[in-house]
């Protein structure tokens, strides 16, 4: 089985640039890790949608999102980009479908547009974002996936929900992969997110690289698929392993092996320390990445 691998770049959010003082090195060693990645054979670098460190808010750098996917994306080739996931509340979903579909066209067509319903309270309430219970967030979080999809397929969408609405936006360019940027669906909730994936996503990401775990929702998303019609085999399934750095290639081929049988066909490394030593990232690329082309 083919199976396709991302590398998330050192954004500061898991306290990865804190060893660099200065804010432009610490952005250009963002940008090296990406440039690095997009000379091998990795198919996506992945950015955080987060304003804070985690596990702990501090005074420390948290570059945003969507201003680095745009400037990678300049700053690279061919490797695609995208967002894991970006937070809904962040954005109203039409201006996420209007900066997506920007830098859509400035990547020529290598986004991975990634949304997700947002978890981190502590950072919606210092900017300023209103804080909801979960069956709200979920309930606005379905309507904004499909205000964005509609701003990517329709030439004069309209949508009248409860939390949002749109009427006749014009959105031009859509951007330019085709049919439209690919959109990935991130979490794992049975009834909501899951179904969301199958009705209008073109992957999903179920974090963690827990085997067990992925199974189970992969299952979940296959009968989902089978109510709706919707063809199982056509969405991509990614999860996120965090590498150890100790563990042998032999390791990680187990562990990729493992997340392949629970039903993954796309797998994201984070990697420690990659801000200020790159080669873990070019062992894994050289040993670990061509076992599952």
């Amino acid at each position: 089985m083919s199976v396709r691998f991302g590398v998330f770049v050192p954004q500061g959010w898991k306290m990865d640039l804190v060893e660099i003082a200065d804010p432009v090195e610490q952005y250009e060693a963002m940008t090296a890790v990406a440039k690095a990645a997009d000379a091998g054979p990795w198919d996506s670098i992945w950015l955080y949608d987060h304003f804070h460190t985690v596990p702990e808010p501090t005074m420390n750098t948290t570059f945003e999102c969507w201003t680095a996917t745009a400037t990678l994306a300049r700053d690279t080739q061919r490797i695609n980009i995208g967002q894991m996931v970006g937070c809904n509340g962040y954005r109203q979903p039409s201006l996420y479908a209007k900066i997506a579909s920007t830098v859509d066209v400035a990547s020529h067509g290598r986004l991975y547009a990634g949304i997700g319903a947002g978890w981190y309270e502590h950072e919606w309430k210092a900017y300023g974002y209103r804080w909801t219970d979960v069956p709200e967030r979920m309930a606005e979080f379905k309507e904004a996936v499909q205000i964005i999809k509609k701003m990517w397929t329709e030439d004069e969408p309209v949508f009248q929900g409860k939390h949002y609405s749109i009427d006749k936006p014009i959105n031009e360019p859509k951007g330019v992969r085709q049919p439209h940027p690919s959109f990935w669906i991130g979490g794992g909730g049975e009834k909501v997110t899951l179904k969301l994936v199958a009705q209008y996503a073109d992957a999903a990401n179920i974090g963690g690289g827990d085997p067990e775990l992925l199974a189970r929702k992969c299952a979940v998303l296959r009968e989902h698929c089978d109510k709706l019609g919707r063809d199982y085999d056509s969405i991509i399934k990614s999860t996120n392993i965090d590498l150890d750095l100790a563990a042998s290639s032999a390791d990680n081929i187990g562990r990729v092996e493992k997340l392949i049988e629970a039903g993954a066909d796309y797998v994201n490394f984070y990697i420690p320390r990659v801000a200020y030593d790159h080669d873990p990232m070019l062992k894994l690329a050289a040993e670990v990445l061509p076992q599952f082309s």
